[in-house]
């Protein structure tokens, strides 16, 4: 991809990673299911795209060892983490091999085949509709298929490189 021809310089990327680290976000578990079992990974990049019709994205590093499995997938999991799951999130964030990363969590097979996290906050069952490679990153494009909410209502948020969690409860 070609960019813009322009008088600006672009920010430094320590700048810009040390940036980002402020702006907050909700901690998810992204899989899918390959051949060879299933895959996941951390993931804060996260984000609704549509709700008519209902589709969400997410953004996965090309050099993680999960991209061959997301490159061939055609479904996909985002299961947004609830408090208490920040050791998950640190297995799925790791180098830790994919078995013992499912080793932790119940884990339950969606339609898709895709694994779905059991008490997370929320998880939502995608079909590939697109994806998109920019930088570092594919950005991948899901029409959502199922969801389902768990019991819990504290979400597990990532900011300033450390986790925090915010009560999703209605006043």
């Amino acid at each position: 991809m070609e960019m813009p021809v322009h008088g600006f310089q672009t920010v430094d990327s320590l700048d810009f990673r040390r940036g980002m680290s402020r702006l907050g976000a909700a901690v998810n578990i992204v899989t899918t299911k390959a051949a060879d079992g299933p895959y996941g990974f951390t993931a804060s990049a996260v984000c609704s795209v549509s709700d008519t019709p209902a589709m969400l994205l997410a953004c996965l590093n090309r050099t993680s060892s999960c991209f061959p499995a997301f490159e061939k997938a055609q479904y996909f999991g985002v299961n947004t983490l609830s408090s208490g799951h920040e050791a998950l999130s640190n297995l799925f964030g790791g180098k830790t091999a994919m078995a013992e990363r499912f080793a932790g969590g119940q884990w339950r097979e969606g339609c898709s085949g895709s694994p779905l996290l059991a008490d997370a906050l929320v998880h939502f069952e995608c079909e590939l509709v697109q994806s998109l490679d920019l930088g570092t990153h594919r950005v991948l494009f899901g029409r959502v298929i199922g969801l389902a909410t768990g019991d819990c209502e504290d979400a597990l948020f990532y900011v300033a490189r450390r986790y925090a969690t915010l009560s999703t409860r209605e006043a």
